[in-house]
């Protein structure tokens, strides 16, 4: 009977260590996509040169643009230098983290207020892990219509 607790114990001991460090995951992983979407706003070409993996791929609503590591650095230091950037806030919601080893896929919805008006977008960015630290690999972000936004 002891025998049987004590393996009881440490099974439920194992199952509440593992959830909370998964948690401490998935909050490490929001809080790098928050780091994201403070660069994309301020025009970190510093920190998106440390985060974007060389091989970062961006689909963008309805493939209409697709950008590489190189295209999004060069609109960076693009606005740092002056270029006028209309963005007057990005704000994420709803996310979601899910891990298969090493790699994280973090979605959720992005507020972008910008003229004319105000675009919420749907997307999904995808993360892996090298070297003990994350990398974006791929971001595809999708416009959800106004009639979409007043269903929820």
């Amino acid at each position: 009977m002891k025998k049987t607790l004590l393996i009881l114990f440490c099974a439920v001991l194992f199952s509440v260590s593992f959830a909370h460090a998964q948690s401490a995951q998935e909050k490490e992983l929001i809080a790098l996509d928050m780091a994201w979407e403070k660069a994309l706003l301020d025009s970190d070409a510093a920190f998106l040169e440390r985060l974007l993996a060389d091989d970062f791929v961006w689909v963008h609503n309805h493939a209409s643009l697709i950008d590489g590591k190189p295209q999004v650095l060069a609109r960076a230091k693009r606005i740092q230098g002056g270029q006028v950037d209309n963005t007057k806030g990005r704000a994420s919601r709803d996310q979601k983290v899910v891990f298969l080893g090493e790699t994280a896929v973090v979605s959720g919805f992005t507020l972008v207020d910008r003229p004319p008006s105000p675009v919420t977008y749907n997307f999904m960015r995808t993360y892996a892990k090298i070297n003990g630290e994350y990398k974006l690999l791929a971001n595809h972000t999708m416009a959800v219509p106004d009639e979409e936004l007043k269903k929820e």
